[in-house]
């Protein structure tokens, strides 16, 4: 399936371009005002759009020179009138100013978005690694 048949692989790909050029307001663009997210990192849950902004600034920021490739890859999707649901595993690879791959995580990720307009809005995202049952720690390599 192609984006001309579903808009949501447009999403994906608008979500890939934004965090490769560190573009806080394209990646945003993508979220409704009330979005509500579930992020892995540090915070239980962001509220609306103002919230999820700050995260996105501060993980840019924090970047310096580095860039992200953002890989999704076994992505689901299933779009009904006016609402849209993505399951994904996506992969974060972070490069050097050379191109030089430094690190990566996979996490798994859902999305559900809905159309307002000719556009589609994330209104909710939810990401999660597995835990490991021996060590409790977060598996970040699928």
């Amino acid at each position: 399936m192609d984006k001309a048949d579903n808009p949501i692989l447009q999403v994906l790909d608008d979500y890939k371009a934004a965090v490769f050029a560190k573009s806080v307001d394209s990646l945003v663009a993508l979220y409704d005002q009330d979005v509500s997210v579930f992020d892995m990192w540090g915070v239980w849950s962001y509220t609306g759009v103002a919230s999820w902004r700050e995260m996105v600034v501060t993980w840019f920021d924090s970047l310096g020179t580095e860039r992200v490739i953002v890989d999704f890859s076994d992505t689901q999707t299933t779009v009904v009138q006016d609402l849209g649901v993505v399951h994904t595993f996506v992969t974060y690879k972070a490069v050097n100013a050379e191109g030089v791959d430094l690190r990566s995580l996979d996490n798994r990720m859902s999305l559900t978005l809905r159309r307002k307009g000719d556009a589609w809005k994330i209104i909710h995202e939810h990401t999660s690694s597995p835990i490991d049952f021996d060590t409790t720690k977060a598996i970040f390599k699928r």
